[in-house]
């Protein structure tokens, strides 16, 4: 069987100018270390979703990668073909965790061109890197389409269908089967709301998609429009644990090497889906802490505050011991993992969670009695208020004999969470001219708030202490000040 970390090696082996012919080397990629988990370089996003992300410059046309110095490397990449291996993270998918295919945080394979060369060579790489390299077969492969054909102007609209690689693939492998796709499954991009974008084509096997290949056309707008690149790039993401599932043959990717020592550790008794929510929420909370996150109710911080929440329900798990063993089997590939940090910090969150645990728990039972049915608008105060997971109430109201219609609750609270982070957002933005929403009545009671408490915050720690944004509404007061240490309870 072909380890995670000898495939890890193949790939790189395979681009890099330090494998020799048997390994398929020779090709001359600069190997890249994997960038921070927290974007260093593209503020349109939370998080790093993908390989091609710390390349975004030279992609552009921003930066020359012969000549300006990466961001965190210090030095020009000095080639213009790359290959990655990159820590990732989508929460897209953070409700479809347990199934066989979706995870958090991921590792993505890729190698990128930043106009060393095209279409031609980037299909040649992967056919021969999956068939020569893996030996295994392809069942068949996608390419864009183009956009739907207009009647009344005779012609397709949008961006034209990728012809090229449609050839390509033709003079590859003339047996291969060729499917054609929209914009919806064969065309990626940007990160983000805007950045480079283009066609794709994709390598299927054994009826999953192993390999996404990326031809970065053209620069898409925060308003949707697209515009052609001067130079196309290539840019290319395998996900690790898909492939690691294909060539071990296994029908789910926590059956793989990846995450069989994670599984090993959990209780016996617990469901097969709630030992992969947890093992793929520890190794998410393991990489997020190491690259310096820090549970918070914002943004990043606040992502990090909902896995480790939502695997503390488990509390059969040690996790005292299992956070040691994510970590021991990534350090020898990834820098900067800290088991001691790690482990610090979830028990920090860990006892903040008891107490929040305890408090809105007694609120729940004020609140509700048996026979109740648990309402939306409830879960979402236990949630907003104690940082409860929806998952805890739920199970809270089952105990006490509360009525849950599920599909109804997650429904609405899913649209008061959107709502709210909606809200957030603007107010982050800074689009609440003075800080406020409306001029209803309790609107202007919380503004009137908001000057007293700022006043209290000057009186009890200082005339130091200065406003740096506020957020005032008819639903919530919130006042953002500097202050240069904790504040005491």
């Amino acid at each position: 069987m072909i380890t995670s970390q000898e495939l890890r090696q193949k790939f790189l082996n395979f681009f890099s100018a330090k494998g020799g012919s048997a390994s398929g080397g020779k090709r001359g990629h600069t190997i890249v270390p994997s960038s921070s988990l927290v974007p260093e370089n593209d503020p349109s996003v939370l998080l790093t979703t993908a390989g091609m992300q710390q390349f975004k410059p030279y992609f552009t046309g921003a930066a020359d990668p012969l000549k300006d110095n990466h961001l965190s490397l210090g030095h020009p990449l000095g080639n213009k073909n790359v290959v990655s291996i990159q820590k990732s993270f989508r929460t897209s998918d953070i409700d479809e965790v347990g199934d066989d295919t979706h995870l958090t945080f991921f590792e993505m394979l890729g190698n990128f061109s930043f106009g060393g060369y095209g279409k031609k060579e980037a299909i040649e790489y992967a056919h021969e890197f999956i068939t020569k390299i893996l030996g295994l077969k392809i069942d068949y492969v996608s390419v864009f389409g183009g956009e739907p054909f207009d009647s009344a102007q005779g012609k397709s609209v949008g961006v034209p269908p990728d012809l090229e690689s449609e050839e390509i693939w033709k003079q590859v492998d003339d047996e291969l089967e060729i499917k054609k796709a929209g914009r919806t499954d064969n065309f990626w991009g940007p990160t983000g709301d805007q950045g480079p974008c283009g066609p794709t084509t994709e390598i299927y096997v054994d009826g999953v998609e192993v390999w996404n290949i990326v031809f970065n056309e053209y620069y898409q707008q925060p308003d949707k429009t697209l515009t052609k690149l001067d130079n196309m790039g290539v840019d290319t993401g395998m996900g690790l644990e898909r492939l690691a599932a294909v060539v071990q043959k296994v029908p789910a990717i926590y059956e793989t090497d990846l995450f069989a020592p994670i599984i090993d550790e959990l209780p016996a008794n617990l469901e097969n889906e709630d030992k992969r929510i947890v093992a793929d929420h520890l190794r998410a909370i393991c990489f997020l802490v190491s690259d310096g996150v820090r549970p918070s109710n914002k943004e990043v911080g606040y992502i990090l505050r909902r896995l480790m929440r939502r695997v503390m329900i488990y509390d059969k798990v040690d996790f005292k011991k299992i956070l040691p063993v994510i970590v021991n089997q990534y350090r020898d590939f990834y820098d900067g993992l800290n088991a001691d940090l790690v482990r610090a910090t979830f028990e920090d969150e860990q006892n903040k969670f008891n107490k929040a645990l305890a408090d809105g728990l007694k609120t729940f039972d004020k609140r509700t009695s048996q026979g109740d049915k648990l309402e939306d608008g409830l879960a979402f105060d236990l949630f907003s208020s104690y940082g409860l997971p929806v998952e805890v109430i739920v199970a809270s109201a089952r105990k006490r004999n509360i009525d849950v219609d599920e599909k109804e609750l997650f429904k609405k609270f899913n649209e008061r969470l959107a709502k709210h982070q909606k809200l957030s957002k603007t107010a982050s933005a800074g689009m609440f001219k003075g800080g406020l929403v409306d001029h209803e009545p309790q609107t202007i009671k919380h503004h009137t708030a908001h000057h007293l408490l700022l006043a209290a915050l000057r009186q009890v720690l200082g005339n130091h202490v200065l406003q740096r944004g506020s957020n005032v509404s008819s639903e919530r007061l919130r006042i953002d000040f500097s202050h240069p240490e904790k504040v005491t309870a």
